[in-house]
């Protein structure tokens, strides 16, 4: 099973999923940052590592269209987000159904969008965490894959709650692109379930 993965910076998201030896091949790496570390990170693992750069184009639905042609050169059975810093359109959304899973840093629905963990330390909350979702044309909506939970320490600040965040974002987003090329990820009145292993 092909996956193309989608980021606009260091790939830290894009390591985990290499260093779990899934059952399914990273066809391709595509950013829509040419100075993305990721990219890097990409080649030296022999995988091709593109840029589909959003300044090059006039609108939104251009710059979907071209990457897009690009992903689909791959063949992908799975598009996944990590860490990928586009809203994209319905149109390019609805192309992917079912298909597109994100990585979002914060137990959604709550903290949607950007700046996640500032806004948890304001917000006060004990328990923060992050999401694997499948995605749909709302922004940080769609079935919920998994989820983790790290608890919001005293003497927290954005950097040490981020970095918690993140480790768990490298355990449960490799765990949902496996449960996905295992056929086990039903999708039952919007509701994620995964069945038992086949």
């Amino acid at each position: 099973m092909n996956i193309v993965v989608l980021i606009s910076g260091r790939g830290s998201n894009l390591a985990a999923l290499l260093e779990a030896k899934l059952p399914a091949t990273v066809a391709a790496v595509i950013s829509n940052k040419a100075d993305a570390a990721g990219l890097a990170l990409a080649r030296a693992h022999g995988i091709p590592a593109l840029v589909v750069a959003h300044r090059d184009y006039g609108s939104r639905a251009a710059f979907d269209a071209a990457l897009a042609a690009a992903i689909d050169r791959h063949a992908p059975a799975l598009v996944v987000l990590a860490g990928f810093m586009r809203i994209l359109t319905p149109g390019f959304v609805g192309r992917y159904a079912g298909r597109l899973i994100n990585i979002h840093p914060s137990l959604l629905p709550s903290f949607t969008g950007l700046d996640t963990h500032r806004r948890a330390l304001e917000a006060g909350v004990k328990i923060h965490g992050c999401t694997v979702h499948f995605v749909t044309p709302e922004l940080d909506h769609g079935p919920i894959i998994a989820q983790a939970a790290v608890p919001v320490l005293e003497d927290d600040t954005e950097v040490t709650l981020a970095a918690r965040v993140l480790a768990e974002e490298h355990r449960i987003l490799p765990q949902a692109v496996r449960w996905f090329a295992q056929g086990r990820l039903v999708i039952v009145d919007g509701r994620v379930r995964v069945a038992d292993e086949l």
